[in-house]
């Protein structure tokens, strides 16, 4: 029996748990700490399970020369490719803020660590999981340092083949940090063909005491929905309060509107997926006596005749013995005088 199971603060994903949602806030906040404020406030009343930003330290990240370039877009917030990165970033003191406001609110707050710093910078605040982008699955002293820090590892592959995802997976092995191998394609968005949603299933065949989530770059909330019924237990959305702004994540985000029907269906199938072992339900009682099918003699029977097939028929209401029963009538003495359409019981024949 193997187990695929940890705990992000209260919340405990495995097999038979409901989705993990986390509403990825990235940096649609657009450098605004009072728009973080009420994307978090969006998130918890949308049903989400935590907020995520992304972290960066710039300067060390980037080279000079691209930390420099001129970044002349719609979407730009700086005149440079770094002003802009720096106008989008939170100092510590926010990040604090930030943080403490997600606690009131009772919703899980973590970030994605692009670099050494800002994963040292993360794990100072005490955040209680980290993301890893697709951008870093190859990049393995950053994830085996995340890991030593024994905490939840949300780990994005997009770009990525197998052999990658196996590398991660084989260098954590031993390691004190959960893992969820996240299918994603790093497109934004993708083309729906990108998407791979199989893919699920093949990380759930091969890695099987590993959680496995989703990160969804695609339009829409349908295939969150998909990739939790083939088996993804946490998925990652962006989010945003409005399509419509500036930056290159809003036109494929979520607003809350969207978050929350999406968490709305990710319950909703939670429950309908069931425990897999077939039953009635009380609620299907009455329908199956209105439609059900009774033994019932088809003419008027003395006692001691003996019934053949054409003695019987199936009607309805179902509240007699059903007709893959018949057989055991056929050839059988009736033990009583019955009427038209009576019901048939085995009371009713001499063996």
């Amino acid at each position: 029996m193997t187990s695929r199971s940890f705990q992000v603060q209260d919340f405990k994903i495995d097999d038979g748990s409901k989705c993990f949602v986390i509403a990825e806030i990235g940096h649609n906040h657009q450098g605004n700490i009072d728009t973080a404020k009420n994307m978090i406030r969006s998130a918890v009343l949308a049903g989400a399970s935590a907020v995520k930003l992304q972290k960066r330290s710039n300067r060390s990240l980037f080279t000079k020369d691209y930390f420099e370039r001129s970044y002349n877009s719609e979407n730009s917030f700086g005149d440079t490719y770094g002003e802009h990165r720096e106008f989008l970033e939170f100092d510590r003191q926010q990040y604090i803020e930030l943080q403490n406001y997600s606690s009131e609110l009772g919703i899980i707050f973590f970030a994605t660590a692009f670099d050494f710093e800002s994963a040292d910078f993360l794990e100072e605040l005490d955040v209680p999981a980290f993301k890893i982008a697709s951008g870093d699955l190859k990049n393995i002293p950053l994830i085996k340092h995340l890991a030593s820090f024994g905490k939840p590892l949300f780990i994005s592959t997009g770009g990525g083949v197998l052999e990658d995802v196996d590398r991660v997976v084989g260098e954590l092995e031993g390691s004190k940090a959960p893992i969820c191998i996240m299918q994603c394609t790093a497109g934004y968005p993708p083309t729906w063909n990108e998407l791979n949603l199989q893919v699920i299933s093949s990380f759930r065949d091969r890695y099987l005491t590993t959680v496995i989530g989703f990160s969804s770059h695609d339009n829409g909330i349908a295939m969150p929905v998909a990739a939790y019924a083939l088996g993804a237990r946490v998925i990652e959305k962006h989010f945003t309060l409005n399509r419509t702004l500036k930056g290159t994540d809003h036109a494929f985000s979520l607003e809350p509107q969207g978050l929350s029907k999406m968490v709305r269906d990710l319950d909703r199938l939670h429950l309908a997926l069931g425990d897999g072992v077939k039953r009635q339900f009380e609620s299907e009682a009455d329908p199956l006596r209105k439609m059900g099918k009774k033994l019932v003699v088809a003419r008027p029977i003395n006692a001691g005749e003996v019934l053949q097939r054409k003695d019987i028929l199936f009607k309805s209401p179902g509240d007699g013995l059903p007709p893959w029963m018949v057989e055991s009538f056929v050839g059988k003495r009736v033990a009583r005088k019955m009427d038209f359409e009576e019901t048939l019981s085995l009371a009713d024949i001499h063996e």
